[in-house]
């Protein structure tokens, strides 16, 4: 009888290990709004570990965002039906992250946007930089922080932190750079990303997110019927390698001019004018009149299929706007979707490109005992 009752025992716990066991494979398999899955993201990258962090708001608004490159995988949000749409591109699991040169969602640096020829100088001293990009350095090089594992720590269900330390040479720049970019999913349902630095020597720093935007929330659709308005009276023109020329010209009587809303696909093929032919459509940063006021609209988008709007606000003096034009379709992301040309729109708040080497631009100079911060607010919400 007592071996028939430790028998019953055994079984008793080999059941309750079952399904506890169970329980936990459930738990780790549980998917986003957005269908991803967190063992999708666990993976090992030169010893550091990367997994995917989920925030959610109030309102039932998600905001999925991996270590790995400090990008957002995807964001929740409703349109007006009240229907959840994710409005952001990038990939269901790691590998496809690591194995594609591509910037989605990417926190960027240390050095956004482009820098002419690679080269800076520095307390009198001229670093030479990875040449990625027309023989220009862009977006801190083929090995950018888009490339790293940061350290992450979800403070709470709505504010996850990445920190990294970016050594001193790497990517050519001088000074070990400690980086710190908190991003909170507010009850507003914005997405509120702080930017902190910190050097041991001098160096240049210039941080900003690479999301790319659909706001009709499938990403097989252009973002050409999209409506877009930029608070900026003034841009910087580029040359045919995409180089700032230290110009800044107005946007009045020009394509460029979004000061009331245009359609993105309103005058984007006007290759007669130069400036839309250099960037094969509008791939430029805008001089914004918003003069670091966090209040401000920056720049806006909004999607009159869903009636998603995204407004922009930042403390940064610059915004590049960038409309997917090299989006050629060798890439298949979320939901089986093609990514092809223009199928998104980017808007990185920035220190202007190659501002190192334009001594009259807003300096991107960063010392020792001093503190570089950024602030870029993504704001969703629904009009009709």
């Amino acid at each position: 009888m007592k071996k028939f009752y430790q028998i019953v025992l055994l079984l008793a716990v080999i059941a309750v290990v079952g399904c506890t066991s169970k329980t936990q494979e459930s738990q780790s398999e549980q998917t986003t709004l957005s269908g991803l899955k967190n063992s999708d993201f666990q993976s090992s990258l030169n010893g550091d570990s990367t997994d995917l962090y989920v925030l959610t708001n109030a309102n039932g608004v998600e905001a999925a965002i991996t270590n790995y490159g400090g990008r957002i995988v995807s964001v929740m949000v409703p349109d007006r039906e009240g229907n959840m749409k994710d409005v952001v591109l990038g990939f269901d699991n790691i590998d496809d992250y690591i194995a594609t040169d591509n910037n989605f969602g990417a926190t960027i640096g240390r050095y956004g946007n482009r820098i002419a020829n690679g080269k800076i100088t520095v307390e009198g001293v001229e670093y030479q930089l990875p040449q990625n990009n027309y023989g220009h350095t862009l977006h801190g090089g083929p090995e950018g922080f888009d490339k790293k594992v940061f350290k992450a720590n979800k403070l709470n269900n709505q504010t996850l932190e990445l920190t990294y330390l970016s050594a001193d040479g790497e990517a050519g720049f001088p000074g070990n750079l400690n980086v710190k970019v908190t991003m909170t999913l507010t009850d507003d349902n914005a997405i509120d990303i702080q930017y902190e630095a910190e050097t041991d020597k001098e160096t240049v720093v210039n941080l900003t997110n690479h999301s790319y935007f659909n706001l009709s929330g499938d990403a097989n659709n252009t973002i050409l019927n999209e409506v877009l308005t930029i608070n900026g009276d003034q841009f910087t023109p580029v040359d045919d390698t995409f180089m700032t020329t230290g110009e800044i010209l107005p946007v009045e009587g020009t394509p460029m001019d979004f000061r009331s809303p245009h359609v993105i696909g309103e005058r984007i093929d006007n290759y007669d004018y130069e400036q839309l032919k250099f960037g094969d459509g509008y791939d430029h940063n805008w001089v914004l009149n918003t003069d670091g006021d966090i209040s401000q609209v920056a720049a806006s988008v909004h999607s009159p299929e869903t009636g998603i709007l995204l407004e922009v606000f930042t403390t940064e003096p610059g915004l590049q706007v960038y409309t997917g034009n090299f989006l050629n379709g060798s890439d298949t992301g979320k939901y089986g979707a093609v990514y092809n040309k223009r199928n998104a729109i980017c808007l990185e708040t920035q220190k202007f490109p190659d501002s190192p080497n334009k001594a009259n631009w807003p300096s991107p100079y960063l010392k020792p005992g001093e503190k570089y911060t950024s602030r870029c607010i993504y704001k969703f919400s629904v009009v009709n």
